[in-house]
């Protein structure tokens, strides 16, 4: 019987690797990006550790170039998912049973499955499914995707060594049990981690989850699946599921056993999540946990106190870097009129270098945005603006789509705080900027805290101290992630847990003790060693 008292310790991040030219890394990523563009493989679902083919299938293609196939996979019908959330409860009996440091063991092993032989095969996956370039792959796909993995055990051990109070007379403990019935997790396209983590971190706390990854990242995410496989995850306790959402969602929603929802996308779409539970109360044996990170439009204010080099680079970076398709991304600036022109003309000299195009060119920062519907939008917002009289472009504004899906950097100058593109969430290369008169800080402040329903990232610059903490209070409650004198976008696993409010979601923070708890159904314990043997209180002699 193993009886140690396990306390894994805090572990150090991943190291992000530089990919630089005759590096190892990078020959390894060279390689292994030839071998899946020239490789087009068949994807099934996975059924309680089973490929299951349906015969409905759909195309994975490269958004940078989309008449490039790298992946036929096949969707979920309705017997499908019934069959994966079956295999889900039944493979729960076991797993919620197995001693949680065997659990933990599980995710360390994924970890170093990725960290080493899976490194190049992931961020391979994630470049060309996804179009991210090998730092962003880098940083998502391996750094951040085993950061959460090793995080979530030491964060466990922290949860279940938090126990109550006892004496003489009684034993007191809390046993943090699993969730009563299956977690649904619908992950999105712009982050393998968020997709691995909407799952595992239910999983590490004893739950089993049915998978819908999004139909535009199915290559990396089938990837993950089959390494936590190989890792020693057990069959069923991860069931993966591509498809249509609304087919495995109609299904799930209104199961009796559905305990919880692991969720990032829209939030028109976590909305209508949250209505059909509401509706569906009656028929689920509990209330079902409702876990979302949503949308965002993501903000950067300036105080004339700052750097101007400096803001215009978190500009540029928050704003273009993967395309604006962060959640987190910098969607609308703020900035005094007296420090505009020089923020202007850096912002203009960086953009026009930034080189765009095919993953596997390294010397390119920006890659393609993730399909057609995507790019469609963010144009009919770019082109509107084109219509606006209170809009100017200082860069960009053109789009191609004949090949990928490729739009330019594009920064808009607006005279109307309230125009669409500073209002909307985009989910592109897109910023749009406030030209503000200085005397009028407090009064714009409190307009970039009214303007926007979301409240997900935002940033403060400025080296006036008084004016930061004036920022800092008056925009309380208008980014769950505050920065000062940074980028609005980089939230690092350990070090500062994500999530945001208002309509940006339950703020229930990736990365960190907060998300576990939420995937726990804690039971108090107590045992009376001596109980009483009659009804009456001393006081009543």
């Amino acid at each position: 019987m193993n009886n140690a008292l396990f306390s894994f310790q805090n572990p150090d991040n991943e190291p992000i690797l530089g990919y630089l030219k005759g590096s190892p890394e990078r020959e390894k990523l060279v390689k292994e990006l030839d071998r899946q563009s020239n490789t087009e493989i068949e994807i099934p679902l996975i059924i309680g550790g089973k490929e299951v083919r349906t015969g409905v299938t759909k195309k994975v293609t490269m958004p940078h170039d989309h008449h490039h196939v790298l992946a036929t996979f096949h969707c979920a019908t309705e017997e499908t998912v019934k069959m994966a959330i079956e295999s889900a409860l039944k493979a729960k009996e076991d797993w919620q049973r197995m001693p949680w440091e065997e659990r933990g063991a599980i995710m360390l092993r994924a970890a170093e499955l990725l960290a080493k032989p899976y490194r190049a095969t992931i961020n391979a996956a994630t470049m060309l499914g996804q179009s991210k370039n090998p730092f962003q792959a880098e940083i998502d796909s391996a750094c951040e995707l085993i950061d959460f993995l090793r995080y979530n055990v030491f964060f466990a051990s922290q949860i279940y060594s938090d126990q109550p109070k006892s004496d003489a007379t009684q034993l007191n403990r809390t046993e943090y049990r699993p969730l009563e019935g299956f977690v649904y997790a619908i992950s999105p396209f712009n982050f393998t981690s968020i997709a691995s983590n909407l799952n595992m971190s239910p999983i590490l706390m004893g739950n089993t989850t049915i998978w819908k990854p999004a139909t535009t990242a199915v290559l990396s995410n089938y990837y993950v699946a089959k390494i936590y496989k190989e890792a020693g995850l057990p069959d069923g306790v991860l069931n993966f599921l591509p498809g249509q959402g609304s087919v495995i969602s109609n299904v799930a929603f209104n199961h009796r056993a559905l305990a919880g929802i692991h969720f990032t996308g829209s939030t028109s779409t976590f909305k209508n999540f949250w209505k059909t539970i509401g509706n569906n109360l009656d028929n689920y044996i509990s209330y079902p946990k409702i876990v979302g990170e949503t949308g965002g439009k993501d903000f950067i204010f300036v105080h004339n106190s700052s750097n101007p080099l400096e803001v215009a680079t978190a500009i540029v970076r928050g704003a273009f870097e993967f395309q604006g398709q962060k959640c987190s991304a910098a969607s609308r600036a703020y900035i005094p009129k007296s420090i505009w022109n020089e923020v202007r003309k850096h912002v203009e000299k960086q953009a026009s270098e930034i080189k765009m195009g095919d993953v596997k060119d390294f010397t390119n920062l920006m890659n393609a945005v993730i399909d057609e519907k995507s790019f469609d939008n963010i144009m009919s917002f770019v082109n509107q603006a084109k219509t606006d009289k209170s809009c100017e472009f200082v860069c960009g504004g053109n789009g191609d789509k004949s090949k990928g899906y490729f739009i330019e950097p594009t920064l808009i100058k607006t005279t109307d705080p309230h125009s669409a593109t500073m209002v909307n969430e985009l989910f592109g290369p897109v910023i749009t900027v406030y030209v503000y008169d200085d005397d009028k800080y407090e009064e714009t402040l409190e307009l970039c805290n009214t303007t926007s329903p979301y409240a997900l990232t935002g940033s403060i610059f400025g080296y006036d101290r008084k004016a930061v903490l004036v920022a800092f209070e008056k925009l309380k409650y208008a980014a769950g992630n505050f920065y000062i004198n940074d980028k609005p976008t980089g939230a690092t696993v350990g070090w500062q847990p994500f999530g945001g409010s208002r309509a940006s979601g339950t703020n229930d923070k990736a990365g960190s003790m907060l998300n576990l708890f939420r995937w726990t159904n804690p039971r108090a314990i107590k045992e009376t060693f001596l109980p009483p043997t009659y009804f009456d209180y001393p006081y009543m002699r």
